[in-house]
């Protein structure tokens, strides 16, 4: 049996490659070898968490992890093949010293012979030392609220935030950003914000490589109506002797903007400052005070304008008392209601009565004697003496001068009224 299997070995092994030779060309002919070309591949990249564990991190260069690969193999493979077949991956545990891992390229379940290349063979990395920090993170009201409404109190929940990613880019990150849009806004608002990075010339950081600890940022807007009030006030104590009020008081600012819910500073006509706050007792000059307004603010309300601060200066002007003597003529006094039937006339003899007057400079000072009138007022005279009737004869009645309120008469001026028959000479 032996003999006849070995028998013409070579004839036989020459009709066995004959055959072989027959049936490539058969395939050939049938099912001719053909190229497919897919783009846009992604190569997987694999052991990364050994640069985890050397505590690194990398960022891929130059879109170098997308390529395009070309398969050659028969026509009627090449048909079915897709892009989910293709398979490219780079291993990082080999990573070169000059950071870039080669590609390996298949063909999954490829049961036939088969060429696959890419167009590049390296995925090139930039691998740096990982850093962290923590950043403030700040606010930023983005427009303008409605008319007549201004933005109080705005708070984040967090205000602090940890980054971290390759070295270089971390040390850019100066501070974390949650802006939010309160254009037109007439009611508080709170709503979930992105984080956004920026540098310390508040240019946006953007690298894809920085990871934040957080992406958004819950933030509350308060948002306040105003309004424009008036400041009142009043003291306590009189001025040393010899000395008096001007009756300016001042109030700088005079006016103040408050800010509340709508509500609250709609009930709100006036601050005003008790008179226990100021006092100008045994004084002598202007007395000037700093009051904080912020003590005597109703509830829940504020300044409006941050910029103008919350004390106002108080002042209430003080002057010397300034003492004149005029002498008024006989001729500005006149009698007054005088009962019928009678007449009135006062003593030829007396030219003058001398008047003593004091009050501030500005007032006494250009008083004029013959520019002060007086008047005897019978009937008020009469009552207060408690005389029903006044028969003719002569009377001593107080003599009653027309001055402004702010002048005093030091002294009480009288003058005989001599009281006659209408149709006595």
């Amino acid at each position: 049996m032996r003999k006849k299997l070995l028998h013409n070995w070579g004839l036989k092994l020459a009709s066995l490659v004959l055959a072989f030779v027959l049936w490539f060309l058969v395939v050939q002919i049938n099912d001719p070898t053909d190229t497919g070309t897919f783009s846009n591949i992604q190569v997987k990249l694999t052991n990364t968490d050994l640069l985890e564990k050397e505590n690194k991190v990398y960022e891929i260069l130059d879109n170098s992890d997308v390529v395009r690969v070309t398969v050659r193999a028969p026509g009627s493979i090449i048909d079915k093949l897709r892009s989910t077949d293709i398979v490219a991956e780079a291993d990082v545990s080999r990573l070169t010293d000059i950071n870039t891992v080669p590609i390996t390229y298949y063909v999954m379940n490829a049961d036939v012979d088969y060429t696959i290349e890419g167009n590049h063979d390296f995925v090139k990395l930039n691998v740096e030392e990982k850093a962290s920090k923590y950043v403030s993170l700040v606010s930023n009201p983005v427009g303008e609220v409605a008319d007549g409404f201004i933005v109080g109190n705005v708070t984040l929940d967090q205000n602090m935030i940890e980054v971290s990613g390759p070295e270089s880019a971390v040390e850019q990150v100066a501070y974390a950003r949650a802006d939010i849009n309160v254009s037109g806004a007439s009611n508080s608002l709170s709503a979930n914000v992105d984080i956004r990075l920026y540098d310390k010339e508040g240019e946006e950081v953007t690298y894809d490589t920085i990871k934040k600890q957080a992406d958004y940022a819950h933030i509350s807007v308060e948002v306040l109506a105003v309004k424009e009030v008036p400041i009142e006030l009043a003291y306590t104590g009189t001025p040393e002797e010899g000395y008096m009020t001007t009756g300016v008081v001042e109030c700088n600012p005079a006016t103040i903007r408050i800010a509340g819910t709508l509500s609250t500073v709609s009930n709100v006509s006036k601050i005003s400052i008790p008179e226990e706050r100021l006092s100008i007792e045994g004084a002598q000059d202007t007395v000037s005070e700093i009051v904080n307004i912020r003590e005597y603010l109703p509830d829940n309300v504020k300044v409006a304008d941050s910029s103008v601060g919350i004390n106002v200066k108080v002042s209430i002007y003080i002057e010397p008392i300034v003492e004149k003597t005029l002498q008024i003529p006989a001729h500005n006094l006149n009698v007054i209601n005088l009962p019928t039937g009678l007449n009135a006339s006062l003593p030829q003899n007396v030219a003058t009565y001398t008047l003593q007057v004091e009050g501030l400079g500005s007032t006494i000072t250009p008083l004029r004697a013959d520019t002060v009138t007086g008047t005897l007022d019978m009937k008020a005279w009469m009552e207060e003496q408690g005389v029903a009737h006044i028969v003719p004869g002569t009377y001593q009645v107080p003599v009653a001068f027309n001055l402004a309120e702010d002048v005093t008469v030091a002294n009480e001026v009288t003058a005989q009224v001599i009281v006659k028959e209408e149709d006595e000479s």
